[in-house]
């Protein structure tokens, strides 16, 4: 086996690796490889600092909706950061952009919203959601609602409290996670866990009835709220079966436990439809929206809340004097404006609709991998969808470790000039919604040679 050489310690890699500790990244094995450092970006692609192309198939971390050269956004940013850099929303003070933009998200919400806070981060605004659902507990005199429900394989962030909703393991091995009072139930995923020969709507049905199971052994009055993605995304772009959430909600209303949607990578057209909640009809009383709100060009998350958790909040925080939450650049103007462009263009641009449509051919063109040696499911819904890679499909396994099938693909993939990410063995691609479908085609063609690369070096036919 050929050495991967060092970097040069003077150049870019090599002052990463003596100063920078990376995110979801083998620290260790980082010292050996280094990065690779991303120059410039247009439309959907991205280029090394070699010059080197590469089709950005996860649109940065699920975001980049409008692509990586909108003019328009980089103009907002800069007209809002000549009038006002910088201010707050403590303390009875507020600014255009942020008014603008609260209206903005409560107007175009699925269901009915009150108000919007706004924070830095998706994590961010899933610890607040968990905060103020705390909060309102107390404001209605029932102390003993804490306990919050969230999913196996969900995604929620990696703060504290967000981390210990996630539910994936290296989110919480080490970190001494999860905090008390957070539950689990299962995963949507029919594919990976339905019992032999279960059909999908017993599939949802059984997990609604464990859900119920859950409840009752705990104490519904103990039972503030269950936690969500529309399709979960770091956990593998599950998509669920159709009457999942019909039952799931069903079973929450009938305990009064509300519903937080986290939308963060679902959110602003990435389903084909505006929100994820619309594509599976959720109605939540929490929306939790990040990412695409400015396609990440700056920093900001937001929740929307009904009445019905807005109000209690209010009552309390006149009986305390405040309300004691809020970060130094929540509702940033700068973002603010950002995010208000990043909407203009997805709805002056149709590109809800044009991502439903792109979607169905990149969705169609990897089904037609399903005959692949490697190919144990293709799934997905809107402009996101994932392969899920194996070495023996009857068995529904890969390589002796998990996730090693999905590195060697997704690395053969970078090779290949296509920035994708594995989550385990599946390999997900969520590109900007402005895709072409002749982008489209030319990922799917490189995804293609890259599986038949994978299927050699393991001595796998890819033929057959």
């Amino acid at each position: 086996m050929t050495e991967v050489p060092r970097p040069n310690p003077n150049s870019q890699e090599g002052r990463d690796i003596a100063y920078h500790l990376h995110a979801y990244t083998n620290a260790r094995k980082h010292l050996e490889v280094g990065p690779l450092v991303i120059e410039r970006g247009e439309g959907v692609h991205v280029y090394d600092n070699a010059g080197r192309q590469y089709i950005e198939a996860m649109a940065g971390l699920w975001s980049v909706a409008v692509g990586f050269s909108e003019e328009r956004l980089i103009d907002a940013a800069t007209r809002q950061m000549r009038k006002l850099p910088y201010y707050h929303d403590f303390s009875h003070k507020s600014h255009g952009p942020v008014i603008d933009l609260a209206e903005k998200l409560v107007s175009m919400a699925p269901v009915p919203m009150s108000k919007a806070f706004f924070t830095n981060s998706g994590s961010e605004a899933n610890d607040t959601a968990l905060k103020l659902i705390w909060y309102r507990s107390n404001a209605l005199g029932q102390p003993e609602r804490k306990k919050v429900i969230a999913r196996e394989r969900g995604y929620h962030g990696v703060t504290i409290a967000s981390a210990s909703l996630t539910g994936l393991p290296n989110n919480h091995r080490s970190f001494d996670l999860p905090i008390a009072g957070v539950l689990r139930t299962g995963s949507p995923h029919f594919w990976r866990d339905a019992l032999p020969g279960e059909s999908e709507e017993e599939f949802a049905t059984r997990r609604a009835e464990e859900l119920e199971a859950l409840i009752l052994a705990e104490g519904p009055e103990t039972i503030a709220a269950f936690f969500g993605e529309p399709v979960p995304g770091a956990g593998g772009v599950i998509v669920p079966p159709p009457t999942y959430w019909a039952k799931i909600q069903a079973v929450l209303r009938k305990y009064d436990i509300l519903l937080v949607a986290d939308e963060v990578i679902c959110g602003f057209g990435r389903t084909g439809r505006m929100f994820g909640c619309e594509t599976f009809d959720i109605r939540p009383d929490i929306m939790v929206l990040s990412k695409a709100l400015s396609s990440s060009y700056l920093p900001i998350s937001a929740l929307l809340a009904n009445e019905k958790v807005i109000g209690p909040v209010i009552e309390e925080s006149d009986r305390i004097g405040t309300l004691g939450h809020g970060f130094t650049a929540g509702g940033h103007p700068v973002a603010a404006a950002v995010a208000l462009e990043s909407i203009a263009v997805i709805e002056e641009r149709g590109l809800v609709e044009h991502a439903a449509a792109v979607g169905a051919r990149l969705r169609a063109g990897l089904k037609a991998l399903e005959g692949h040696p490697l190919v144990g499911e293709v799934r997905g819904v809107g402009l996101i969808a994932a392969v899920e890679l194996v070495t023996d499909k009857a068995a529904k396994t890969a390589l002796g470790a998990p996730g090693q099938l999905g590195a060697l693909a997704n690395a053969e993939l970078q090779a290949a000039g296509v920035i994708g990410r594995n989550m385990g063995d599946a390999l997900a691609f969520c590109p900007p919604l402005i895709i072409g479908e002749a982008e489209v085609d030319d990922l799917l063609g490189r995804v293609a040679g890259a599986l038949d690369r994978v299927a050699k070096e393991l001595t796998l036919d890819a033929t057959s």
